[in-house]
C-alpha cells in the first residue's frame, strides 16, 4: 500500500468517526412556552425558576420558557432515550411564602417523536402544599430589638460587649417613711439560662441610681422571662417587694416604684 492510500484511508477513518460523534449528540430546539396554572395551599406565594421570579402571587397562569433537549441513543431504543430526555428537561419551581418552609415542585415533561420532530407535553396545573410554618426569628417576633443583639449574651468572658451592658437604666426608689433598706434580686423562669440569684443590697430609700444590666446570661430574646425583683425593709414595718419585668424595663429605660411601708403590729 502507497503512502497515497495510506492517506485516504486515515481521512475516511476519520469522516466514519466524526459521524458516530455527530450522531452521539444531543438535539438543542429552538426556545418555546408552557402555559400553566401555579397554585398553593394556602395563597399568596411567589414561585421561582432558576432563581428568577416567574409568578409574583399565586394563584396565577404564566408562560414558562423553555428549550427542548433531545438525548443521544440509537434509534432502537427510542423509549429509553425519551425518559432520559424528558428527565433533563425537568423544570423545578420553587414555591415560597412569608411564614412557611419553601417547597419545589418538578415539571416533566412528555415526549414524543413525529417523523423528524419532537413533541413535548407538560402538565397544565401545579399544586404546591405548604408543609409546614417556619419559626418566626428572634426579629420578627419582637420587632424592638436592636439588630444583631436578640442573642448576645451577658458573659463574664466579653464584658461589656452587649448593649445590654452599654444600656442605662434609671432605678429610683422612695418610701413613707424613708431610711428604708432596698434590696433586689433576678427571679428566673429560665434557670438554665440565666440563674435566680440572692438578695442584694442597693441602698437606702430614697434610693436613686443609673446602672446597666449586667446578670449573667441575659439576652435581649429572653429577658422578657426574667425579672427584678425589689425588697425594703424598716425595722417597725412589714416587708414589702415589688417585680418588674426585665425586657419591660429595658425598652422604658427606668424602675422606679413608691413603697407605702405598713407598721408592723407586732
Amino acid at each position: 500500500m502507497n503512502l497515497r492510500k495510506i492517506f485516504y484511508a486515515i481521512i475516511m477513518l476519520l469522516l466514519i468517526a466524526n459521524s458516530k460523534i455527530t450522531a452521539q449528540q444531543a438535539i438543542v430546539m429552538p426556545e418555546m412556552y408552557t402555559t400553566v396554572t401555579l397554585q398553593s395551599v394556602p395563597e399568596g406565594a411567589k414561585v421561582y425558576l432558576n432563581n428568577k421570579l416567574i409568578c409574583a402571587s399565586t394563584p396565577a397562569t404564566v408562560k414558562i420558557p423553555y428549550k427542548g433537549v433531545i438525548m443521544p441513543g440509537k434509534k432502537k431504543d427510542i423509549t429509553e432515550r425519551m425518559d432520559r430526555s424528558a428527565e433533563a428537561n425537568q423544570l423545578h419551581l420553587l414555591f415560597v411564602k412569608d411564614g412557611y418552609i419553601q417547597g419545589e415542585e418538578t415539571l416533566t415533561p412528555t415526549i414524543t417523536q413525529v417523523g423528524k420532530n419532537y413533541l413535548f407535553e407538560w402538565q397544565k396545573d401545579v399544586i404546591h402544599e405548604f408543609i409546614g410554618k417556619k419559626d418566626p426569628t428572634p426579629y420578627q417576633k419582637d420587632p424592638t430589638i436592636r439588630t444583631g443583639e436578640a442573642t448576645n449574651r451577658v458573659s463574664r468572658d466579653a464584658v461589656g460587649s452587649t448593649a445590654l451592658e452599654r444600656t442605662i437604666i434609671r432605678w429610683y426608689f422612695d418610701s413613707a417613711p424613708q431610711g428604708a433598706r432596698v434590696f433586689w434580686r433576678v427571679i428566673s423562669s429560665i434557670p438554665d439560662e440565666v440563674k435566680n440569684t440572692n438578695e442584694l443590697f442597693l441602698g437606702n430609700t430614697p434610693f436613686e441610681e443609673t446602672r446597666s444590666f449586667n446578670i449573667l446570661g441575659l439576652t435581649y430574646e429572653n429577658s422578657r422571662d426574667v425579672q427584678i425583683e425589689v425588697k425594703v425593709k424598716r425595722k417597725g414595718y412589714m416587708d414589702q417587694s415589688k417585680r418588674f419585668n426585665v425586657r419591660q424595663a429595658i425598652d422604658q429605660q427606668e424602675i422606679n416604684s413608691f413603697f407605702d411601708l405598713i407598721p408592723d403590729e407586732e
